[in-house]
């Protein structure tokens, strides 16, 4: 086994695909320390810049010296605590749901929905580009998967139609990941209205920075339907760690009930719980980290107009440079770490082959001369780089 992995390793790194780490040294910011270099970074997913929020540590703190570190045990044992119940009853509050339910992670989150309220008999159909944990969640429950084209409503109700499935699960992501574009869920919820079907939303990236006050896609859209089941994390934007769902009170009890990813593993630690209530109202209060975000994203999009490389459409703090080859991708992410600058390579199998890009995160930790920074590098290699043969 040992020799067909390395062989394996071997080949991932001819090809160009070979992840490495990188290991920080510094708090979580715009700027980061590595190996004692000091780097503007680009590549984290801290929309709001609350991960490193004074107010947020104080609160870890306090939170440890009320309930300790651990939860000690699953939720539904004894690990289930004041702190945890009080973060989800504001956090239904604050998305606009009934009731939410907390996870782990977002990975679990989904693993969770899926596997406990879709059967065998039961189908799936889920946008080409959703993030992993959504076609994971369907991989483990051993559900018919149906993919559809990236945002092809026509071919969804086309699935939706000749489906004679009991239950039907639309997934979907609502910022994707990898292209930052915004689904659009208005017309998705239009189609589970049309054939009595689900809508899972994926939330990951939303959540805290679209709609009112941060209260995401739902909010972004004025959306409200039982039909919705809503999940978002909450080591994002809110700058803390963790995930939840949101929906329904028969949703919500079903998953506490069967969501395996719920019942068998360690609640997380209430001081994470404790700081993530103050998260919240910042999310709310802090208008201005959203107004930043887009100012940012408006000077990001207006300097690139003259480069060479296609810059996605995204409204959303995800901004993708399409470079198309892995070797290229990799090279332009290490001329911008020699000028002090991390933005990382995105290549397949996380993105389709012949599409790795740069993928800029911005951030409201960011100020307008670090954009600048950025985008005069980008000019720079833009103007001398020759692609690899």
């Amino acid at each position: 086994m040992l020799t067909d992995l390395a062989e394996q390793l071997r080949t991932r790194e001819s090809a160009g695909l070979k992840r490495r780490r990188i290991t920080t040294e510094s708090r979580q910011n715009a700027h980061i320390t590595i190996d004692g270099c000091s780097y503007l970074a680009f590549c984290d997913n801290d929309y709001l810049g609350l991960a490193n929020h004074p107010q947020l540590i104080e609160a870890v703190c306090e939170g440890a010296r009320r309930y300790g570190v651990g939860a000690g045990a699953s939720h539904l044992i004894s690990g289930h605590s004041s702190a945890h119940h009080a973060l989800e009853s504001a956090l239904a509050s604050f998305t606009g749901f009934p009731r939410a339910l907390l996870f782990s992670t977002g990975y679990m989150a989904n693993a969770g929905v899926v596997t406990a309220l879709i059967g065998r008999i039961d189908a799936l159909f889920a946008d080409k580009l959703n993030h992993a944990s959504l076609n994971d969640a369907a991989l483990c429950s051993s559900i018919k998967l149906t993919r559809y084209p990236h945002l092809d409503l026509i071919a969804l109700e086309k699935q939706l139609a000749s489906s004679q499935a009991r239950r039907k699960l639309v997934m979907t992501d609502a910022v994707f990941s990898m292209d930052g574009d915004i689904a659009p869920v208005p017309k998705l919820l239009a189609l589970c209205d049309k054939y009595d079907a689900w809508l899972l939303i994926d939330d990951a990236h939303g959540f805290g920075v679209l709609g009112r006050q941060g209260r995401g896609v739902a909010s972004h859209f004025n959306l409200s339907s039982p039909r919705i089941i809503y999940m978002a994390t909450l080591g994002k934007a809110a700058g803390v760690f963790g995930a939840f769902v949101a929906g329904q009170v028969e949703i919500i009890e079903s998953l506490i009930q069967s969501a395996r990813s719920y019942i068998y593993t360690t609640a997380t630690p209430p001081l994470l719980s404790h700081a993530l209530l103050r998260s919240l109202s910042l999310i709310e209060q802090e208008e201005w980290r959203r107004e930043r975000l887009s100012q940012l994203i408006m000077q990001f999009q207006r300097g690139l107009q003259s480069m060479r490389w296609k810059l996605l459409p995204s409204k959303s703090p995800i901004q993708p440079l399409i470079i198309g080859s892995n070797d290229e991708a990799l090279q332009l992410s290490e001329s911008l770490r020699e000028r002090g600058i991390m933005v990382p390579a995105i290549r397949p199998p996380t993105v389709p082959k012949g599409t790795a890009r740069l993928r800029v995160s911005l951030s409201a930790s960011h100020s307008k001369e670090d954009v600048d920074q950025l985008l005069s590098a980008l000019r720079q290699l833009d103007s001398v780089y020759e692609p690899p043969r």
